[in-house]
């Protein structure tokens, strides 16, 4: 597997629908944290303004770069989109991390060191060290829940098979195929996790401490929820039928 160097440039993709509040706060920790990445953010036509602000912060920091997209399509396609964007480049890493601040980017060099070794790297909230900071008891649940689910159903074995905070070789992301993924939303993230596995890719989980949202609004709601069980019983499937 191939090794990063010193000089490896590092992509930090952040998909955004209405994170203004949240945006130049998620460049400052970025920055401090990893004065040399870059800083992809996606976002989906925000209606509060946040691509305007991310225009702004382009403006001022080179560093930064913005993919605007017509409307909300979904937190998969951005992802797929920014990591499309990442490949017609020279990135060797990409990192994934939400906009919300839940994310703590001073993990992020342990996790590059790592990937030295693994295709994937996950912050898992749920393995010896990690946790959550501000969840209800419900959330919580429900959480655990669709993780015991999916090790049952798709055999996956990673404690936290939902997690987005993820840093992955540029060379896994070329050879998993990106056009196949169908999810466009949250799903998106037991998707690339289970077509990782079909392809044996290797994988490692890493403590983080989860913070919930402060500001803003969270994107989960029924509607991804249905999409989450579609999209495991779709590639249950497909697997039956060898197509994934």
């Amino acid at each position: 597997m191939k090794k990063p160097l010193p000089n490896e440039k590092i992509l930090v993709v952040v998909p955004t629908y209405n994170e203004k509040s949240n945006l130049t706060e998620v460049r400052r920790r970025v920055a401090k944290t990893l004065p040399k990445a870059d800083l992809l953010i996606v976002d989906d036509n925000s209606p509060d303004g946040t691509g305007q602000l991310a225009d702004a912060l382009a403006k001022k920091d080179k560093r930064v770069k913005v993919l605007h997209r017509a409307g909300k399509e979904g937190l998969g396609s951005a992802y797929v989109a920014g990591f499309q964007w990442a490949l017609q480049r020279t990135y060797g890493c990409v990192v994934a991390m939400d906009a919300d601040l839940s994310h703590d980017p001073a993990v992020i060099p342990k996790m590059i060191r790592l990937s030295s070794q693994y295709d994937i790297v996950i912050g898992s909230r749920y393995i010896f060290g990690g946790g959550m900071s501000h969840w209800g008891v419900e959330r919580f649940a429900i959480s655990r829940m669709a993780n015991t689910f999916l090790k049952m159903l798709l055999q996956l074995h990673e404690a936290d098979c939902t997690a987005g905070f993820k840093c992955y070789r540029t060379s896994f992301l070329h050879d998993v195929g990106l056009e196949k993924i169908f999810s466009p939303g949250y799903s998106f993230q037991v998707e690339i996790l289970y077509r990782a596995h079909r392809m044996n890719a290797k994988i490692l989980e890493i403590p983080i401490m989860f913070e919930n949202r402060h500001y803003g609004e969270s994107k989960l709601n029924f509607r991804e929820v249905l999409l989450f069980f579609q999209t495991v019983l779709k590639l249950r499937w497909m697997a039956w039928l060898g197509q994934v």
